[in-house]
């Protein structure tokens, strides 16, 4: 079974959404949405809590054809915007411990190299062990989210408003691997991979 046209790539920061968004992507040959490229601006103003009203229309405008992959939650948004026309999410639920690893060396690899990230904006590495300043640190919210992400994706799946759209949850880099490969060999869906729902 295809896993179709409209994809949706979700997961807690750092789970490798955007990675896993790009390879399907080209094996799809599918366009691919960032949101965080359409969120972020100048000096990490973040247009969904600045002006929603923007942020919601760039998002639209995005997602306005019949075929893409997005990369990113925003689930407030999201679930509004195009979750009704959506044929697929591709949940990467992994475990904490790992999430807090890949927060720290892709801070540090970013912050080292200076990589730009979505226009003018620059990584801030030390500002993620200030744990007490809960608005700049990713590794405080990985770990305040992590379980209550879960919970909630959980029981969106079971929603009946989404029961056209086919979930699939994979919760290691073993399953991710295994999961693109054998979309890129046959072209249709893993079905080791899926959860349908609960």
């Amino acid at each position: 079974m295809s896993i179709g046209h409209r994809i949706h790539v979700i997961g807690s920061s750092c789970s490798g959404k955007s990675s896993l968004a790009e390879r399907l992507a080209r094996t799809l040959a599918l366009p691919l949405v960032e949101l965080d490229a359409l969120n972020w601006e100048p000096n990490w103003v973040g247009l969904s809590t600045t002006d929603p009203d923007e942020f919601e229309r760039r998002l639209r405008d995005a997602t306005a054809d019949d075929a893409w992959i997005v990369a990113g939650s925003y689930a407030r948004f999201s679930e509004r915007v195009f979750w009704p026309r959506l044929e697929t999410v591709i949940w990467l639920d992994l475990p904490l411990p790992l999430l807090l690893a890949r927060a720290l060396t892709r801070s540090w690899r970013r912050w080292r190299s200076k990589q730009l990230l979505w226009g003018t904006n620059y990584e801030r590495f030390w500002p993620q062990f200030m744990v007490w300043r809960k608005d700049e640190s990713l590794l405080w919210w990985i770990a305040t989210q992590h379980r209550r992400k879960r919970r909630g994706m959980i029981e969106r799946m079971a929603r009946a408003e989404w029961a056209h759209i086919r979930f699939i949850r994979l919760v290691s880099r073993a399953e991710i691997e295994r999961f693109v490969a054998e979309l890129q060999s046959r072209g249709d869906m893993p079905t080791p991979c899926v959860t349908s729902r609960g």
